[in-house]
């Protein structure tokens, strides 16, 4: 059996750890900038506020008071994450984080009842860290994604559903939203919706061979997934990321390219630190720079490009050199862009690199460099050490209604004052 730990709006239910005054109110959390909504409580749901609607459309309901918003508190939301997944990790014998707000557990060998421990679970989770879950059990992890809805959707379970017996999962699937199955996605869930397929059951019931033939080797994974046979493995280890990725949508358009490529550089060293705490290096650095899409009255244009390195690299320095060479070869005058990325790919174990005989570059040298970049913006701060091109003013985006980082700031942790 396999299970799956789902925080409920876990964005907002963290700013409600601190403010427990907004327990069944509606809270919204808006995206970099303050530019979109990307969480929303139950209650936010129900006045019809939609994922990824624009800040001004509900400015009218947070002025009459009827709705609490937050700037995107990530510190916060990363240190909660880590404490939920440390109480799953006490509790079961092993865990495969999945993402933020979501981990799969292994319960092969645990003895029943299940649906009790993973109420346990759920109501540990909530003692130690004062995040709400929904544990979703079941034979295999697809199965359990679908357990873990229901159990969010049904309040009379508890926050567990085990869903085990065949005559359970069938009356399940044959109500269930295709489109909803985990490994579907929206292409699949077009072709499906021409087909007139709206349930899970549907797809099951399709030919083994048409499966196959339609959807490839991921489909027919889905496909035996749903009737019960494990075919994807439980991994306790999460696998190497294959790019690495930093973007900000700006608070105001930025014309020149000097601003551009100080932020670039910024994002660039950001890239750069990730890929050395995965253990790895990139061989292609790819910078990409976009204006305003929402004002039809300025020019449009979108450009990226890419930079092949020579042998790979985790250096912070020839990372940043790379995406402002990146930079300068899309940059033109005379518009106003809103958004700025680097993305590094084709990236490796650093265990595996394959230097050259030819390179001026000391690698050992450079290797030290980092470590010592590492530590000390590890031990006195992010952004203590920063490389020239980035400037003495870090990017600031706009976060008007950023809650404390209550977890991870001493200057910031909550008092309590007596009375």
């Amino acid at each position: 059996m396999y299970g799956l730990c789902d925080c409920n709006n876990f964005y907002a239910s963290c700013e409600r750890v601190f403010r427990p005054d907004l327990v069944g109110r509606p809270v919204v959390v808006l995206s970099n900038n303050d530019g979109c909504i990307i969480a929303r409580s139950n209650e936010a749901k129900a006045l019809g506020i939609g994922m990824g609607q624009p800040f001004y459309q509900v400015r009218p309901l947070i002025e009459r008071g009827q709705v609490t918003v937050f700037s995107a508190n990530f510190a916060l939301y990363g240190d909660l994450s880590r404490r939920v997944m440390a109480t799953l990790r006490s509790l079961v014998p092993g865990i495969e984080v999945y993402s933020i707000d979501e981990a799969f557990f292994d319960l092969r060998g645990m003895t029943e009842p299940l649906d009790e421990l993973g109420r346990t679970i759920g109501r540990t989770i909530r003692r130690n860290v004062g995040i709400p879950v929904s544990i979703g059990i079941a034979p295999t992890k697809t199965l359990a994604k679908i357990a873990s809805k229901l159990a969010k959707q049904y309040p009379r379970l508890n926050g567990c559903c085990y869903m085990h017996r065949p005559e359970d999962i069938a009356k399940v699937l044959g109500r269930f939203p295709l489109q909803e199955v985990w490994g579907i996605g929206r292409r699949y869930g077009r072709m499906f919706d021409r087909m007139g397929l709206r349930t899970a059951q549907q797809f099951v019931d399709l030919p083994q061979e048409w499966v196959r033939a339609r959807m490839g080797v991921a489909g027919l994974r889905t496909w035996s997934e749903l009737q019960g046979v494990e075919c994807i493995s439980f991994e306790q280890l999460p696998p190497r990321k294959q790019q690495i990725t930093i973007s900000r949508t700006f608070p105001r358009e930025i014309t020149t390219r000097e601003e551009l490529e100080r932020i670039v550089a910024e994002f660039a060293s950001m890239c750069a630190e990730k890929l050395r705490g995965e253990g790895s290096v990139c061989s292609e650095v790819q910078s990409y720079l976009l204006t305003n899409r929402h004002r039809e009255d300025q020019p449009q244009r979108y450009e990226t490009s890419l930079q092949l390195l020579s042998e790979p690299t985790d250096s912070t320095l020839e990372i940043v050199r790379q995406a402002r060479i990146a930079l300068r070869q899309v940059f033109l005058p005379g518009y106003g862009y809103k958004k700025a990325g680097v993305i590094l790919s084709q990236i490796t174990p650093a265990s595996e690199r394959q230097g050259s005989l030819f390179s001026p570059v000391d690698i050992q040298k450079q290797s030290r460099l980092m470590q010592v970049l590492d530590t000390v913006n590890k031990t006195h701060g992010k952004g203590t050490l920063v490389v020239a091109a980035q400037g003495t003013e870090p990017f600031r985006m706009n976060r008007e209604h950023l809650s404390p980082r209550y977890t991870t700031d001493w200057k910031e942790l909550l008092v309590v004052k007596p009375r």
